[in-house]
């Protein structure tokens, strides 16, 4: 919002946020929002890597995300979550029973308060949601030195001889040794785990990205470039793959007399199959929305000038029908008490 007076000057319309998230989702929370949260996702039957994940946007900024500070208005009092602590701070959210998903508060929820015109909200947050067990395997990335861009010597393009992935990871996590062994045991150290079970579970995941292995690493540097590069190959999305979005809002809602309502609103999306020339349901969600928003612009239908987005009423609602009624994207609303 800091240039919308000077859009507002030169007489031109600038609408942010109007994909999916945010975009739908603002769309629905307008009229009222106590919790949010996002995901996309490959469909359950191909989320088959020990993330649960396929990147259908930036593998930089999927693990740059985890990394950020969350801000949330919990029982009327602002939470901070810092960066090194958020995948931790993880919890098991229930959505239909056939989806096993943990959700993490997502950068700074305070300002929609305002910004949804409901100062007197108690609580709310928005997040993201992954697949149980991808939380406590970015955890270890990050506690392990995996999302840090600082430069590395030994990661750069001009290191002679290129290190393998065994020999480059013993370097970032100050192993005594690069045979399996000594990588198990100083990942053993500089992180925690819930159990045996999830420590096997993440150990065999940092073998199956071949962090263990004599494979050559592609250098860039930092170790998180570099882990992006190991998980370019790994994690996208095949032949006849498609991905998934699941976005819900919860409302908890006490009306003047006392009575409290919980309300849903919920979108569940497939896209086409990779290869089939349809859209992934990331790219038709994102897409849809921000070019409906263009040509009601162009059309004159929104006629606002300055920096925009759908978070009023006289803006959303227009977005929203003809989402539902052109293209059939819509969140379903239930009450369920």
């Amino acid at each position: 919002m800091a240039l919308n007076q000077e859009a507002k000057d030169a007489g031109i319309t600038v609408f942010n946020e109007i994909g999916l998230d945010p975009g739908i989702d603002h769309l629905y929370a307008v009229k009222t929002i106590d919790e949010s949260y996002c995901g996309g996702l490959p469909a359950p039957e191909n989320s088959d890597n020990p993330l649960g994940y396929k990147f259908s946007w930036s593998r930089r900024g999927v693990l740059l995300a985890a990394r950020n500070t969350a801000q949330f208005y919990k029982d009327g009092k602002k939470e901070t979550i810092p960066g090194e602590k958020l995948m931790s701070s993880a919890r098991p959210y229930h959505i239909y029973p056939g989806y096993a998903f943990e959700a993490y508060p997502n950068r700074d929820s305070t300002p929609f308060r305002e910004r949804y015109n409901i100062p007197e909200a108690q609580n709310l947050v928005r997040g993201t949601l992954r697949y149980q067990g991808n939380p406590a395997f970015i955890q270890t990335l990050r506690d392990l030195g995996m999302l840090s861009e600082e430069e590395q010597d030994f990661l750069k393009p001009t290191a002679q001889p290129v290190p393998s992935w065994k020999e480059a990871f013993a370097k970032i996590v100050g192993a005594t040794g690069n045979s399996e062994q000594d990588l198990v045991w100083a990942v053993s150290s500089k992180t925690k785990f819930a159990n045996n079970d999830e420590k096997d579970r993440i150990v065999a995941g940092l073998r199956w990205f071949g962090l263990f292995s004599d494979a050559q690493i592609e250098p860039r540097g930092n170790p998180l470039d570099c882990l992006c590069a190991a998980m370019e190959g790994k994690m996208q999305y095949e032949q006849g793959e498609r991905d998934f979005v699941m976005l819900q809002h919860k409302f908890e809602i006490e009306w003047a007399n006392g009575k409290r309502e919980m309300r849903t609103s919920t979108l569940c999306d497939y896209g086409e199959p990779e290869g089939s020339g349809g859209y992934s349901a990331m790219a038709r969600l994102v897409g849809v929305p921000c070019a409906v928003a263009v040509l009601m612009v162009l059309d004159g239908e929104i006629k606002d000038k300055g920096v925009l987005a759908p978070v009023t009423g006289d803006i959303s609602e227009p977005i929203r029908k003809k989402l539902q009624k052109d293209y059939g994207i819509e969140m379903k609303e239930k009450t369920l008490a």
